[in-house]
């Protein structure tokens, strides 16, 4: 807020400072303030973005004037790399404050703003898994993965097999051949299903995939414990 106050006018934090703010990336090492150009004095520990900032892309967060979650991924993507962003999106789903529609809206009308390429790469990216994803257990492994910068699987895909049959696992790295699935207790505990999920794993395997299981309870206590070992399963699979 002293920043904010310090520029004058209509200034918002922005940026880094916003992201922290709303609990998407770490702080930066100045406090970035958005505010109209020529309505600011420079002030030392400030870094000031001359815009004017349509009124849809500001909001008020514990009291302090700043632009939006979505404005603030659009503003960060021009100046994180393309990790930390992927973080930040990852963090916002989270939070629950990632809303698509609004994005998609703010790049229809940025165009020409710098970070507007890597933001839609970005929502492209996080956007076709998350789409898929069926139940609560495979979205806080999706969120693993992405905190963990690994590479995006694909998310309950159709694997034909030769018997005309097929098969949708959970999460396909398909390059890798490897197939990870999440089990909840309650389906596959069942000795039907337990059964069941063994068979389809051996016939897979016949085919040149490896799975990997994972109790829905492993990951939602350790998950990034289970993406570090699905790196390396990554990793060992390209080897």
């Amino acid at each position: 807020m002293a920043a904010v106050l310090a520029c004058g006018g209509p200034a918002v934090i922005s940026h880094r400072s916003a992201g922290a703010l709303h609990g998407l990336v770490g702080e930066g090492s100045a406090v970035d303030v958005t505010a109209p150009r020529g309505s600011h004095r420079t002030r030392p520990g400030i870094a000031v973005h001359g815009r004017t900032l349509p009124l849809e892309d500001v909001a008020i967060e514990d009291g302090v004037p700043s632009t939006t979650p979505m404005r603030t991924l659009l503003d960060l993507a021009g100046t994180v790399d393309a990790g930390t962003l992927a973080s930040a999106i990852a963090r916002a789903e989270e939070l629950r404050v990632f809303d698509l529609a609004t994005v998609q809206q703010l790049l229809a009308r940025m165009r020409g703003q710098p970070g507007r390429a890597a933001l839609a790469a970005g929502i492209a990216t996080f956007d076709a898994p998350a789409a898929a994803v069926r139940s609560g257990e495979e979205k806080r492994f999706l969120l693993a993965i992405r905190r963990a910068r690994l590479p995006a699987p694909e998310v309950n895909v159709w694997i034909p097999l030769p018997d005309g049959d097929g098969y949708r696992p959970d999460f396909l790295w398909r390059e890798r051949r490897l197939i990870v699935e999440v089990d909840g207790r309650r389906y596959h505990a069942r000795r039907a299903a337990f059964e069941h999920d063994r068979q389809r794993d051996r016939r897979l395997r016949l085919l040149g995939y490896s799975t990997v299981r994972y109790a829905a309870r492993e990951v939602a206590r350790s998950p990034a414990a289970v993406a570090a070992e699905v790196a390396a399963f990554i990793s060992a699979a390209h080897a």
